[in-house]
């Protein structure tokens, strides 16, 4: 009988026991509650940092896992939580809002006290965003707002840019600012309106009087109620005959848009743009609205805070952009991070081209001197000195590349790695896009990217900017066999000279509609052709002749359609199919070749070397045909 084991080897035994490994690796493990945060876009690596454990042991797990990723590539959230779920981490991926804080908070910037310091808050002008479907009239109410000419300027009658502007009305006797942006109406401009519900207090909600709601009416709707901004609606073209603003109140009921005068709280203005009917009576709707439902201060004092509404790359001044000033007072000379682009304010222009030395809280003014151009609607801050603008834009930067290629990478588990490797077969259409503001080219990106033409083409953006065509975007698009889109910019002199001796495409656009129906095109063309069958015609075998010469011959009646020499054939007996896909040798009736028989008529069959042949099998003939597609 064996001896019970002591103590101490007992201890022994404990401590070489392993925990159980995954892949064979040994990993730190949490307890199920231990919280990670990582940004979005980390790789293995910078959670392999976090948790003091080996990336390449990382790697295993997740391969075990049944996901395959390198140590520093990219990845998205979903993949991030598999893993903390398997080692008892809580894995956190820090929202943009919160990355902001913390990469401000670094830099000694505070944003959140600025906003509840309460004894500096000063009033500022209300935010005005003009919404509504295309071709209902927005910017001539503003033209008539400002007594200026916009609509004339933009392509095809319709607005494919933010613009910004500043007006002075009396109210109650006293003189108020407001400042009015306007957006696109049209719906590949979504991603441009739905920014202008972010920085606005008020919308007005422009409806066509004899024409009624439409959808961007409603998708205007939606993203002003989703920003929780209290809406005014102008009924517009009340000058037409067909007009009818009553059906206008009585359609928006159905949206909680309730009239006054139906007992709501919604605010109704009949007015004609044109005409320069009741404009008044709207700007006072628009103040009694912001006074009543608003509280619209601000702190003047402090360093400069706001968005960049709009951004362009001008010939002459280098990169502009048009921001809206929120908290604070911008003033020449400053240190601005807006997005990824830095630099010290050189001047400042209002909506007229003035020079300005300073803005206030809700002025919209151009600003020149940053590096590069931002996006539209990325937030800007001054910085305390050119260095720390430089540091917070390049670190903006990095985390906005990591965001791009965690998005960008496909998950592959290891179940769909023979298809990725089957999708090699796909066809690829790849784009470079160029416009001439940085809001456009983002609703263009939007709009082709939402083109879906099935799994077997893929449309790639591979770079997009703003400003002319560069030799640099000519050699990205010889080297990846990319088409360029210039929308509202071309590629000048040497540039075009090379193009054109590469043989790169550059296509040229101003009306944003047509470079989506091209593209869409274009996608559709690289579709493979789908065929499908169709039935020629049915003979039946009556007799078998057996010719030494030209093997078995059928003596066949046709009973539908026709039969041709050299179409397909298959022989099915007694509905079940024989074969398939053999030829039909030759056709004949009585002792002449002929190419086809026709239905009620007798004739010999030879079916080339197939001879397996019975009475009153059937010959049934067909053809591919392309199909097309919708």
């Amino acid at each position: 009988m064996r001896g019970r084991k002591s103590k101490r080897a007992k201890r022994q035994e404990f401590e070489q026991m392993q925990a159980p490994m995954i892949g064979g690796v040994s990993v730190v493990r949490g307890d199920g509650t231990t919280v990670v945060r990582v940004r979005r876009g980390s790789s293995l690596t910078d959670f392999a940092d976090k948790i003091n454990a080996n990336p390449a042991s990382l790697v295993t797990v997740l391969f075990h896992l049944g996901e395959m990723a390198t140590a520093t590539q990219s990845l998205d959230e979903d993949t991030f939580k598999l893993l903390g779920a398997e080692l008892g981490y809580d894995v956190q991926v820090v929202s943009p809002e919160d990355e902001e804080k913390e990469l401000f908070a670094a830099f000694n910037i505070d944003l959140d006290y600025e906003e509840v310091d309460e004894e500096h808050l000063a009033p500022r002008p209300p935010v005005v965003t003009v919404m509504g479907h295309v071709d209902h009239g927005k910017t001539k109410l503003l033209d008539a707002i400002r007594h200026a000419n916009v609509i004339a300027t933009e392509a095809g009658g319709i607005t494919q840019h933010i613009g910004a502007y500043q007006i002075v009305t009396e109210h109650e006797g006293v003189d108020r600012a407001i400042t009015f942006i306007d957006t696109p109406g049209h719906e590949a401009f979504t991603a441009m309106r739905a920014r202008g519900a972010k920085v606005t207090d008020i919308a007005i909600l422009v409806v066509a009087a004899d024409d009624g709601v439409m959808p961007q009416t409603i998708e205007a709707l939606n993203h002003a109620q989703a920003a929780d901004v209290p809406i005014v609606v102008a009924v517009n073209k009340i000058d037409k005959e067909s007009a009818n603003p009553d059906k206008i109140r009585q359609q928006l009921t159905e949206y909680n848009l309730v009239a006054e005068e139906y007992g709501g709280d919604t605010m109704f203005v009949d007015v004609s743009a044109r005409e320069k009917l009741n404009i008044d009576g709207l700007l006072e709707a628009v103040l009694l609205t912001a006074d009543a439902a608003l509280d619209m201060r601000a702190n003047p004092d402090t360093d400069a805070r706001g968005v960049a509404i709009e951004a362009n790359l001008d010939r002459g001044r280098g990169a502009t952009a048009t921001v809206l000033v929120q908290q604070g007072t911008l003033h020449v000379g400053d240190a601005i991070v807006a997005g990824s682009a830095h630099g010290r304010v050189r001047a400042m222009l209002d909506e007229h081209g003035n020079a300005l030395t300073e803005a206030t809280p809700s002025r919209p003014v151009q600003v020149l001197g940053l590096s590069s151009v931002p996006r539209a609607g990325d937030s800007f801050v001054v910085a305390p000195d050119d260095r720390t603008a430089r540091q917070i834009a390049e670190r903006r930067e990095a985390a906005d590349r990591q965001a791009a290629l965690a998005k960008a990478r496909k998950r592959i588990s290891l179940e769909d790695l023979n298809e990725a490797l089957a999708a090699g077969k796909v066809e690829t259409l790849n784009l470079i896009l160029k416009g001439d503001v940085s809001g456009s080219v983002e609703a263009l990106e939007d709009a082709l990217l939402q083109i879906d033409v099935g799994e077997e083409v893929d449309l790639r953006i591979i770079d997009r900017g703003v400003g002319a065509i560069t030799l640099n975007n000519i050699n990205l698009a010889m080297a990846s066999n990319a088409i360029i889109i210039g929308f509202n910019v071309r590629a000048e002199g040497q540039n075009a000279e090379v193009a054109d001796r590469e043989g790169v495409e550059i296509r040229y656009y101003s009306v944003i509609y047509q470079a989506i129906e091209d593209i869409e095109a274009a996608l559709k063309g690289m579709l493979k052709p789908e065929f499908e069958e169709v039935s020629l015609g049915t003979a039946e075998i009556r007799e078998i002749f057996r010719s030494s010469k030209f093997g078995n011959i059928a003596g066949s009646i046709v009973r539908s359609g026709e039969i041709r020499r050299g179409a397909k054939a298959r022989i099915t007996r007694r509905g079940v199919v024989v074969t398939e896909s053999i030829e039909i040798a030759g056709l004949r009736r009585f002792k002449d070749d002929v190419t086809e028989v026709r239905e009620g008529y007798e004739c010999g069959i030879n079916l080339g070397s197939f001879n397996d042949l019975q009475l009153e099998d059937l010959i049934e003939t067909y053809e591919m045909r392309e199909k097309p597609r919708a």
